[in-house]
């Protein structure tokens, strides 16, 4: 098995906020992350696939589109967006770097099947929302 990895970077805003709470209970659970104005974070996202070699052309799935898709499915839909009022895949839901990992995952996951005629699938995306924070997930 083959893994292939593609790092991209964006630039979003989003609050974290339960509409279900106070101000004050919103404000203890997630700081300064409610800020009613919003707050921003640069994103970097690894796309991790695995498959086996084509032998007719020695890759897994080639990097041109897996680019392409990211891209087109995820980066022109979150790129210096606001998560919470922008992005229709995050309607209604909380916009923490754990729900957007796997909201990013329910899109990629047959989109990159569909590109490789299902040679390759999606092994893990890992999400730094700072240099020091990020979630990973498997699709489990």
């Amino acid at each position: 098995m083959i893994y292939l990895s593609r790092e991209v970077h964006f630039c979003a805003a989003h609050k974290l906020y339960n509409p279900k709470w106070s101000k004050e209970k919103n404000e203890e659970i997630f700081g300064g992350c409610a800020n009613e104005n919003w707050h921003g974070h640069n994103f970097d996202m690894v796309v991790t696939i695995k498959g086996k070699v084509d032998p007719e052309t020695g890759f897994v799935i080639n990097f041109k589109d897996l680019k392409s898709v990211i891209k087109r499915e995820i980066l022109e839909k979150v790129d210096h967006k606001n998560l919470n009022l922008d992005v229709d895949f995050m309607a209604g839901k909380m916009t923490s770097c754990e729900v957007l990992v796997e909201e990013f995952w329910k899109i990629l996951a047959p989109a990159i099947a569909k590109i490789s005629d299902g040679q390759a699938v999606l092994h893990c995306i890992k999400l730094n929302e700072t240099a020091k924070n990020y979630a990973e997930y498997y699709g489990e």
